[in-house]
């Protein structure tokens, strides 16, 4: 089969050459999946995208015309891709599920462990051979207690983690893990419940119409004004307008992300030379109790591995006419 890789990073290209292992013909460029660039997908079979690739309708019977009967996504989250567009069209669509949710649960932790302790002020302090305690002051995370929103494969390994530092663990989803709730003390709850009572929320959950600003004002205002706030989820999820006036009001202590509403286009790009007129961006960016990173969860070896053998594992079963594990389109 060909194959397109539109939104190509160097950092992937070794792992997709060695899953791929010499048998299809490929090709990676760096530009992302969109209106105007869809016509590089000619004379292709297979095109491979990520999670800031538009995939929307009218791109899809772009990408039929120029003849693509197959999309591979190199993410879990396909809020980017109409499916019920691709059906229409007779496009088989695909993810990688699960590829490495401890790469993601871990990168949680970590925004948590910085924005908590300070670690980005301390290291900038200290840079300045200023050694000074007096803005570093932390907590414990013992016996605290930590919502968990979502509590899928991501969610799972972030509430194990999170046991292990001894917190008292409240999650809310559409469905209750009865392993979570034996082995982890897990104690499922409602949303305003969930914000009343934690010192510490992680969103794992993916965007959908549901979920889409499901953290907007009025959510807000039942958290704790110590609140740390933790999104590996995605952007969309919160409401970035409410989320930045309640860290300038202090309505809530901190927030740790790696995704972003408006990121597409933006990250995963170096516009240190042409920065992005983009206000909420430059806010979080300026507060000094926002920790943003630029959607680096997945940027593990392990992960990078698996989700290279995952994309192959797709347009292997397409070449071979099999039925794929990771199928969307069948399942919609």
């Amino acid at each position: 089969m060909k194959i397109l890789i539109y939104s190509a990073k160097d950092f992937e290209i070794p792992f997709l050459e060695k899953a791929n292992n010499n048998e299809h013909q490929i090709k990676y460029i760096p530009e992302r999946l969109t209106t105007e660039t869809a016509r590089l997908a000619l004379g292709f079979d297979v095109i491979s995208i990520f999670s800031a690739d538009d995939a929307s309708s009218l791109v899809l019977e772009k990408l039929k015309d120029f003849g693509i009967k197959y999309i591979t996504l190199r993410s879990t989250g396909y809020d980017n891709v109409n499916l019920t567009a691709a059906k229409k069209l007779n496009i088989k669509v695909a993810n990688t599920a699960g590829y490495s949710p401890n790469a993601i649960a871990e990168h949680a932790v970590a925004l948590l462990l910085a924005l908590n302790r300070k670690l980005i002020l301390s290291n900038t302090q200290v840079n300045s051979y200023n050694f000074s305690l007096s803005n570093l002051v932390g907590f414990d995370l013992d016996q605290k207690t930590v919502g968990i929103i979502g509590t899928g494969r991501i969610g799972k390994v972030i509430a194990k983690i999170m046991h292990g530092f001894g917190c008292h663990i409240l999650a809310k989803d559409t469905y209750e893990d009865s392993k979570l709730k034996e082995n982890y003390d897990v104690f499922y709850t409602d949303l305003e419940d969930l914000c009343k009572r934690s010192d510490i929320i992680f969103l794992s959950i993916p965007l959908t119409t549901q979920t889409h600003h499901m953290i907007n004002k009025d959510v807000i205002q039942h958290m704790k004004t110590h609140t740390l706030l933790i999104n590996v989820a995605r952007g969309g999820v919160v409401c970035t307008e409410d989320i930045i006036q309640a860290l300038e009001l202090k309505r809530i202590a901190g927030y740790g992300t790696d995704v972003y509403e408006h990121e597409s286009g933006i990250f995963f790009y170096d516009h240190s030379k042409n920065k992005p007129k983009d206000v909420s961006l430059q806010s979080l960016i300026n507060l000094p109790n926002v920790l943003l990173t630029p959607h680096q969860g997945f940027a593990t070896q392990e992960a990078l591995s698996n989700i290279a053998e995952a994309t192959f594992y797709n347009i292997n079963c397409w070449s071979q006419d099999q039925p794929g594990k990771n199928e969307l389109t069948d399942k919609n």
